[in-house]
């Protein structure tokens, strides 16, 4: 118990001092935005996994592994998918676009494509979407380092606020790069020795047998891979798009320096979620032998921490995961601070705002979103209903936009609108009317649904010659 606070915080001050050392070359929004499009392989790699490694992949993930058992690979394995397919299918173009027309937000895109209109009603509707998920990160370093350490749930959502603002704000996407790339180091390690040591206590047996002994009485399903409880492949629909379409992920790419650094390095983050999507499933498993029958779920994950493994590998494992929510965290607020200042600052209250005046705002907007992050946390309770309502909206509200914007020429902002609108209506009925998440018939695929058939039926009526508005 000792050790994990004194390791996290000399682990917390690494971090800021580096995004401070880093934050000293920054000076333009280019820079802050786009990393100057300087962003190799490598970084590109660190950057993307590391804001992919989050709330919902490692506590969330735990959590649904403790439930229901190795379906819950799905939850994780998804992301990567969707990371796969934004390397090799997206990305790629979406980089050129972006150079050629010197964008540096998913809003400039959606207005160089479509319009200021969609971009106006996207901007509002992300703001929202990317407090809720920040808010889902600090609720889950809040409850880690309660469980662990003891600290207060409210000061630990002050503590990983306050980490991710100064190292962030100091130099944007740049110092977020190399402060990632600790961080994923961090990260390898604290759940490699965690993974290790935890399966060590399964006896003489083998991993599948020791599993088992693990699953709860009748529990059947805890061992099949692709469905049991209710986790299961068809979390395909829900998160997969998601992460094909991200505004935090779509920037990073831009900061890309070429096409191959995109493909590579996106490439390589998108095998490296494949791999990791089975280490806090099967650590959540692992909880359950420790700890069968814990009142949260949500818990499973630090619960081994602290009662399953030594104190210096539960204090690693305790910096693994703080990394992972830190990470994630500084993506979701680069999303907020370029959003608020690119899109609506420059955009629609100052349009002759100098680079200085915008890289104010950036780094004002910043910390106003660590702020009410932070106070939405501390009112709402769980990791994986937040990051439901955050995938189905922005999968809903932006897929469609976006990838028939790069493919299609002749469709225009009616469309793009009829689609937000309707993806986000579908989605809405489906979610209020308790349509359950099944294979294919679920709230984010009725969204998708209805989203695709707008577009398409708003570009039929324009074709036709009827009057539409917009």
């Amino acid at each position: 118990m000792t050790l994990h606070l004194p390791l996290l915080a000399v682990y917390s001050v690494a971090m800021i001092a580096v995004g401070l050392w880093i934050g000293r070359r920054v000076d333009s929004t280019g820079g802050f935005f786009v990393a100057g499009r300087a962003l190799g392989p490598g970084l590109l790699f660190a950057t993307i996994l590391a804001a992919n490694i989050g709330a919902g992949t490692t506590v969330g993930a735990a959590r649904l592994g403790y439930r229901d058992g190795l379906s819950a690979w799905w939850w994780v394995g998804s992301a990567g998918i969707g990371t796969l397919v934004l390397a090799f299918w997206v990305g790629p173009r979406i980089w050129r676009v972006a150079k050629d027309n010197n964008l540096l937000t998913v809003g400039d895109f959606l207005e160089w494509r479509y319009g200021t209109g969609l971009r106006a009603v996207t901007t509002g509707m992300l703001w929202f979407l990317t407090i809720v998920i920040l808010a889902a990160q600090l609720i889950a370093i809040a409850a880690v380092l309660h469980t662990v350490a003891g600290v207060p749930r409210p000061v630990g959502c002050l503590l990983g606020g306050v980490v991710m603002v100064i190292y962030f704000s100091a130099g944007g996407l740049l110092s977020s790069a190399w402060v990632n790339l600790l961080q994923l180091g961090v990260l390898v390690v604290g759940f490699a020795l965690a993974l290790v040591w935890g399966l060590r206590g399964l006896g003489d047996g083998t991993l599948f047998e020791g599993l088992g002994a693990l699953a709860p009485p009748g529990g059947n399903d805890y061992l099949r891979f692709s469905r049991g409880g209710s986790s299961g492949w068809h979390y395909l629909t829900l998160i997969a798009p998601a992460f094909v379409i991200s505004p935090g992920l779509l920037q990073k790419v831009y900061g890309a320096r070429d096409e191959r650094a995109v493909r590579v390095g996106v490439g390589l983050a998108g095998v490296g979620l494949l791999l990791f999507a089975a280490v806090p499933v099967l650590l959540g498993m692992l909880a359950r032998g420790v700890a069968p029958d814990l009142p949260n779920p949500d818990d499973a994950l630090p619960t081994l921490l602290l009662l399953g493994l030594p104190a210096l590998i539960g204090g690693l494992g305790l910096a693994a995961v703080f990394s992972a929510e830190v990470s994630s965290s500084d993506a979701i607020l680069f999303m907020l601070s370029t959003s608020l200042s690119e899109d609506l600052y420059k955009r629609f209250i100052r349009r002759d705002a100098d680079d200085a005046a915008v890289l104010r705002v950036a780094r004002l907007g910043a910390l106003l979103g660590g702020v009410l992050g932070v106070s939405l946390a501390l009112l709402l309770q769980s990791v994986i209903s937040s990051l439901q309502v955050f995938y189905g909206l922005l999968t809903v509200s932006l897929f469609v936009p976006v990838v028939a914007g790069l493919y299609t020429r002749r469709p225009g902002q009616p469309e793009a609108l009829a689609a937000v609108f309707a993806g986000v209506a579908g989605w809405t009925w489906a979610y209020m009317g308790g349509v359950a998440a099944g294979a294919l018939f679920n709230p984010s695929a009725v969204g998708l649904l209805a989203s695709a058939v707008a577009f398409a039926g708003m570009h039929a009526l324009r074709g036709a010659g009827l009057p539409v508005a917009g």
